[in-house]
């Protein structure tokens, strides 16, 4: 299967279209349009989006959330799908190496080298997964037996007492078991689960990525989850934004109906905080697009660099220094208003000095 990586450019109406950059490209295309970072492919003649996912370690809502409209189980034969193979890391990678972010369903690795890896991971259906909250790896099994916690076995009474090593046991072939009671990451027997919210409250990953996270985790080893479903980063001097559905937008994508719930609250004021004295430089219009799409693909949010248009419009570096309790809801809200206000006159001067 070929894979190539690309800039996808989208019209903040509706449409995308493609713009290649060639392999590992880095020139990111202009033309008016929003550029996106992502992968793409061809769907091989009678694969489904499952099949595709799996096979570039992709989860199956993200695949579905990268890729709305399309039929998850007879996608066009040939046709081409976004592959989002490229994520911006939570902030607590940066002091935790293992970190769980609930929103984007993936796990993320930073190891002793300093180099990141990113898995997709099942979570806890409904009622069953796990808040943010910190622990850490206590133990470590190779082919382990599987013991039905109380909450399976109210819902499968005629399951054994014990599942020894094998195809039949739901943990795979590696456990790496956390401080958080029954909780794990490990591996599965169902791959179809992975990237969803299935299970009854621990994190599985695909055989082949477990096996290959299981040899790098020490017993002891940090471990954060959080559920944050933005994400602002600054590469190669530009900004980019990654927005994934929220946990509770999972099963509705799934089943293939719009978001459930409403887009990330305080959106414009995370991000002037976050970018700071180059809050300036920000699209607002595009924020407002992928905020709207939320396709789960970082998204470039900044405008070419140069000075500020207008000095107040550097609000975000007055933001980047409140202090988190300063911040309350009405606050927010206000600032995120003052914001876009503030892009939209910011836009306007440049566009009437080019």
């Amino acid at each position: 299967m070929s894979v190539h990586r690309a800039f996808i450019t989208a019209a903040c109406a509706s449409s995308l279209w493609l713009t290649a950059a060639g392999a590992g490209g880095n020139a990111v295309p202009g033309g008016g349009g929003t550029a996106l970072m992502a992968d793409q492919t061809g769907v091989p003649r009678g694969e489904t989006l499952m099949d595709v996912a799996r096979a570039h370690d992709l989860g199956f809502v993200e695949m579905r959330a990268a890729n709305p409209g399309m039929d998850p189980w007879l996608p066009p034969d040939g046709g081409s799908v976004l592959l989002p193979s490229t994520h911006l890391p939570p902030a607590e990678l940066q002091r935790t190496p293992l970190v769980i972010n609930l929103a984007a369903m993936r796990l993320y690795w930073r190891g002793g080298d300093g180099q990141v890896l990113s898995f997709p991971v099942g979570i806890g259906r409904d009622g069953m997964g796990l808040s943010p909250s910190v622990t850490r790896v206590v133990g470590k099994r190779r082919d382990p037996t599987w013991v039905p916690p109380p909450s399976v076995l109210a819902e499968k009474p005629w399951l054994p007492k014990q599942v020894p090593p094998g195809p039949d046991n739901p943990l795979g072939a590696y456990s790496l078991d956390l401080a958080n009671g029954l909780i794990r990451i490990h591996g599965t027997n169902l791959p179809d689960g992975v990237g969803r919210r299935v299970s009854h409250g621990c994190f599985r990953l695909y055989p082949e990525d477990i096996a290959q996270l299981f040899p790098e985790v020490p017993v002891g080893t940090r471990v954060a989850i959080v559920d944050e479903p933005v994400s602002v980063a600054r590469l190669d001097g530009e900004w980019w934004m990654e927005i994934h559905p929220g946990q509770e937008e999972a099963d509705s994508i799934e089943a293939g109906r719009p978001p459930a719930s409403p887009a990330p609250a305080g959106l414009e004021a995370q991000i002037a905080a976050t970018t700071g004295e180059e809050s300036w430089r920000v699209d607002w219009a595009v924020v407002a697009w992928a905020r709207e799409h939320r396709l789960g693909i970082p998204v470039r949010i900044s405008t070419p660099g140069g000075p500020p248009p207008w000095p107040w419009c550097r609000l975000g570096t007055i933001f980047a220094r409140l202090d988190e309790r300063c911040l309350t809801a009405p606050r927010m809200a206000f600032i995120s208003a003052l914001l876009t206000s503030c892009g939209g006159v910011a836009q306007l001067v440049r566009a009437r000095e080019s």
